[in-house]
């Protein structure tokens, strides 16, 4: 008896998850705004930059949170649908292609690409930066790239690995 309450409420806390994926909601409209800030800023460096590379910074910082919002929706939709409780779409609804198909293993291999994808962003403006940007900072963030890009590559891995035996 003991051991049946405990079993309902450990499955019932996953509902705790609800408010932080609501907060994620909430994130994603903080990204849209600072995205349109970003937009402003496009069309002021294309009319009155003194540079293409401020113009290419400025398109490579929508890029970068179109990217973070995309991994924030994906976090959002397949979290809830993984820990809480699958999404019911009615038949006329749109539905994602991925909705469904992503577990949590494979989950965490789209949100490391994701961040490699980030981070190569942000690498690029530093090096699109370079006069600015000392040496010692170029290195470091080569090297915290290529941990990204590693640990993301294992990942992919195990995932593979786990994923491709059959499952007794």
């Amino acid at each position: 008896m003991l051991e049946r309450f405990i079993e309902r409420t450990l499955y019932a806390s996953r509902w705790l998850l609800v408010p932080m994926y609501l907060c994620l909601a909430v994130v994603l409209i903080a990204f849209t705004l600072r995205f349109v800030m970003e937009l402003w800023h496009l069309f002021d460096y294309a009319l009155f930059g003194e540079s293409e590379a401020d113009l290419i910074l400025a398109a490579l910082a929508l890029v970068d949170l179109t990217l973070v919002g995309s991994l924030v929706v994906m976090v959002m939709i397949s979290g809830y649908e993984n820990f809480v409780s699958r999404i019911e779409l009615g038949e006329n609804d749109e539905k994602l292609s991925w909705l469904g198909k992503l577990d949590s293993g494979t989950l965490k291999v789209k949100v490391a690409a994701s961040i490699v994808a980030i981070s190569s962003i942000h690498l690029l403006k530093s090096f699109m930066d370079a006069d600015k940007v000392t040496n010692d900072k170029l290195m470091w963030l080569v090297i915290i790239h290529l941990t990204f890009v590693a640990s993301a590559f294992l990942m992919g891995l195990l995932d593979k690995m786990t994923n491709g035996k059959p499952k007794p």
